[in-house]
């Protein structure tokens, strides 16, 4: 089976496939598509062609990520499914997700590849390296970070801080792990319980294609 992954959840996906025993070979595109989401659809579906008929499935792993639609209707054209969710934040923590943001609707979400890439995928992105006033404009109607921690480290945890401290936010930390990732994967890798294609879902390793 092959997966048409998020950059930002590739790494994820190895992981998950590997201690599940899942014969996938993920196909990931670049992570700062997230800053370009209208570009998510035709990319993935450029991908799609590339693979071809190498795989007897093949499936999306996005939320919807910004597309508003436009990914559902690539998925809908090809028979393709993707990951369920909104954005990678619903696909981690959906439940927390939701709560978080009734609680404090000016919250700022991070996962473990944004604490780990942030300065190139927020910082550089919006150009707040090479123009500082630019953070009071963007982010003045967030109150806090939420990191939604997949797997927090010393390191990680550092990152973390040292991100709301710049854009001058406090800093609230939910350890969610990766298994609301690992329900979505398991629907995609085997849509129906109790059955499996010969060749999937089996034991297997998962190659990581591209960058």
């Amino acid at each position: 089976m092959g997966v048409v992954a998020c950059g930002a959840l590739a790494g994820h996906v190895r992981d998950i496939a590997g201690r599940r025993g899942w014969a996938v070979e993920v196909y990931p595109l670049a992570p700062l598509l997230h800053n370009r989401p209208a570009a998510i659809a035709a990319a993935v579906e450029a991908v799609i062609e590339e693979v071809g008929d190498r795989h007897r499935r093949l499936a999306v792993a996005y939320a919807d990520c910004g597309t508003y639609g436009a990914l559902d209707e690539v998925c809908g054209r090809r028979g393709l499914v993707r990951l369920r969710g909104e954005h990678c934040y619903d696909v981690f923590a959906g439940r927390d997700v939701r709560e978080l943001t009734e609680q404090e609707p000016g919250t700022f979400f991070l996962t473990d590849y944004l604490v780990r890439t942030f300065r190139r995928s927020v910082v550089a992105e919006l150009g707040l390296d090479r123009y500082p006033g630019l953070r009071d404009a963007y982010f003045a109607h967030y109150r806090r970070v939420v990191w939604l921690a997949q797997r927090p480290t010393p390191d990680l945890r550092a990152r973390a801080v040292r991100a709301a401290a710049a854009l001058g936010l406090p800093l609230l930390v939910r350890e969610v792990g990766d298994a609301g990732l690992e329900r979505g994967l398991e629907e995609l890798v085997n849509p129906y319980p109790g059955t499996a294609e010969p060749g999937e879902a089996v034991s297997g390793d998962l190659v990581e294609q591209g960058s």
